[in-house]
């Protein structure tokens, strides 16, 4: 028995030809389908690309415990666990987070392994700049993907090229041989949006706007014709992703490996690239776009090609599915199931299913209804971390971090070990976005959030539930506002509560020039408004939130505008702000230089 999993990063269910009409040049992908299993009704869990791989590996969900990080040493590892049982286990990426902080215990889980350089801002080639280390992480980081990109003249040196061609010789070589897996996991098509020329050329369109295939980690602001742009540079990534599908499946074909090679290929979460008035993932709630993802599974057990299956499934379903199809069975701390029984019957295996960031919305959807749950209050808290990893996305725990942790009791999948428990900070605060409910059935698009306390209440029931069989801390009990001790009743409702400011995060926001006198007022620098007392009177008529806060860590030219492009503030607001600033006289006279997108903030970084 041989296992291959082809693993994509951000790529998007809704725009591949199995799922619907699309812009998208991707026969391959609809190749796959006549050739495996099409599941409709998969969803990711934890979030966002090192919590969803360590949930591969463990077969539970890690974000109610700790943030981003390493696999902890109570862990299971899926194919360790393999590896351990004689069977060969390959990874082959270019996934460049394997190599950081946060992604260190990763990729030495398996038998050997190969990592190809050059993604993002993977810091690779050592080219001294006039510039150094000046600007921000993300500046510096955009900086370096340039320098790489310098690297890659032709699609032959691109990263993902390069590591299908590893993922292909390592099927040749071993084409005879038995009992292995590999994992071809490629960073594509994950931001920025690189391709060469023949991959453009399959969506021409005209455009006369600045270079923009990264976008920031933030609403949408930009014209209509720049949106679309990026669209089209991400198509033309998907397109290139399509023809590494193509060649992985024309060595099946080759070796035919069809009667005893399974082929798994998923990726960890989408990526908003216009929808709900946002860019990219993280910061807002975990719309469908992101969370209900592709998978194709072709399993030599049952043998069912050309497909559909809409039991409702998930990523946690991956360990046990791959250890079962090598005759092992899942550890009693993995949570998912083996995919075969729904292959067979499409039998369901969940009666509900969790999805979530670290400290954001706790999520819970029944294939029907998604019910995502924020903070009952402002601050956020308490939030904790629960490791014996300390470490960050790119960095460890500081000094600071660490010197307050206390012993946490253990939990029932630590192997009775206490971890350290410390306070935690998230990316994103859900409060600010509400408790949001939507009928998928009515509403596939999310469009509009429903008030339906009958419902909320079902939804709030089978999340408290599901929450305890994960051995959640009670510290997201008290943070979301449900009861530890007792089942959650009709006082603990939140979506009428918090509708009002649900309404307002889901806004779109203008751009600049539809706001009073072309939103000048709006492009200068908060820093500098709060500096002139009248200004300051005004920020705190309208938002006292942001007066009443010490900003000792906000940029230095971050403005009204960017920041509504990362924390919601109302058009109308805004307005308010632009017309009772411009009725000052000599406010911010050398700061109303036409807007520049200054902000494109990664929440990954």
């Amino acid at each position: 028995m041989r296992a291959i999993i082809l693993m994509f990063d951000s790529l998007n269910r809704h725009m591949l030809p199995p799922y619907g009409d699309t812009i998208i040049d991707a026969p391959n992908f609809a190749r796959l389908a006549e050739k495996a299993v099409t599941f409709d009704n998969f969803y990711a869990g934890s979030m966002p690309c090192m919590p969803a791989r360590r949930e591969m590996h463990t077969g539970r969900y890690n974000f109610l415990h700790r943030s981003w990080g390493p696999l902890e040493p109570f862990d299971d590892s899926m194919p360790e666990i393999l590896g351990q049982a004689g069977i060969h286990t390959h990874l082959v990426s270019d996934h460049p987070h394997y190599w950081e902080d946060g992604g260190g215990t990763y990729h030495t889980r398996y038998t050997t392994w190969e990592f190809l350089r050059g993604q993002e801002g993977d810091p690779w080639k050592g080219v001294v700049t006039p510039q150094g280390s000046v600007g921000t992480a993300l500046t510096r980081m955009r900086r370096q993907d340039a320098i790489n990109r310098s690297y890659m003249p032709t699609e032959a040196e691109h990263p993902q090229t390069r590591s299908v061609n590893a993922g292909i010789e390592f099927i040749e070589t071993n084409s005879a041989a038995d009992e292995w897996m590999l994992q071809l996991e490629l960073f594509d098509p994950h931001e920025p949006f690189f391709t060469h020329h023949s991959f453009k050329a399959k969506y021409v369109h005209e455009y006369s706007g600045p270079e923009f295939d990264w976008p920031g980690y933030q609403k949408v602001a930009e014209p209509q014709e720049q949106v679309d742009h990026a669209r089209y540079e991400y198509a033309a990534l998907v397109s290139m992703c399509d023809k590494s599908l193509g060649r992985v499946l024309d060595a099946m074909d080759k070796y035919d490996m069809w009667k005893d090679t399974m082929l798994l290929v998923n990726t960890d979460h989408g990526f908003l690239l216009g929808e709900h008035g946002w860019w990219a993932k993280s910061l807002m709630p975990w719309f469908n776009e992101l969370v209900h993802l592709p998978m194709f599974l072709w399993d030599p057990r049952t043998a069912e090609r050309g497909t559909r299956r809409g039991a409702l499934t998930q990523t946690i379903d991956i360990a046990p599915t791959l250890l079962r199809f090598f005759g092992l069975e899942a550890t009693p701390d993995m949570q998912g199931r083996d995919l075969a029984a729904v292959l067979r019957d499409d039998a369901d295996v969940h009666k509900g299913v969790l999805f979530g960031i670290h400290g954001g919305h706790v999520n819970v959807t029944d294939g029907r209804y998604v019910y995502m749950r924020a903070a009952t209050e402002a601050g956020n808290a308490p939030l904790e971390d629960f490791t014996l990893m300390p470490t960050h996305m790119r960095s460890r725990f500081t000094v600071n971090e660490l010197a307050a942790w206390e012993p946490a009791e253990p939990f029932s999948f630590t192997k009775g070990l206490r971890s350290m428990k410390m306070q935690a900070k998230s990316l994103m605060n859900p409060w600010i976005h509400g408790t949001l409910l939507f009928d998928l059935e009515a509403d596939p698009g999310q469009n509009n959030p429903i008030i339906d306390d009958e419902a909320e209440l079902r939804m709030l029931r089978l999340l408290a539930e599901m929450m305890h069989e994960s051995d959640a801390p009670p510290s997201q009990f008290v943070r979301l506002g449900i009861p530890f001790d007792a089942v959650p009743d009709t006082n603990h409702l939140l979506v009428g509560k918090q509708a009002a400011r649900s309404a307002v995060a889901l806004e779109p926001l203008p751009p600049l020039s539809d706001f009073p006198h072309g939103g000048a007022v709006l492009n200068i620098p908060i820093l500098e408004l709060r500096q002139d007392p009248r200004c300051e009177a005004i920020l705190a008529k309208h938002l006292p939130q942001l007066v009443a806060t010490e900003l000792i860590n906000i940029r230095a030219q971050l403005s009204l505008h960017q920041m509504a492009r990362v924390t919601p503030i109302s058009g109308a607001v805004l307005t308010q702000l632009a017309e009772d600033l411009e009725g000052l006289e000599d406010i911010g006279a050398d700061s109303r230089a036409p807007a520049v997108n200054t902000l494109a903030w990664s929440a990954e970084t």
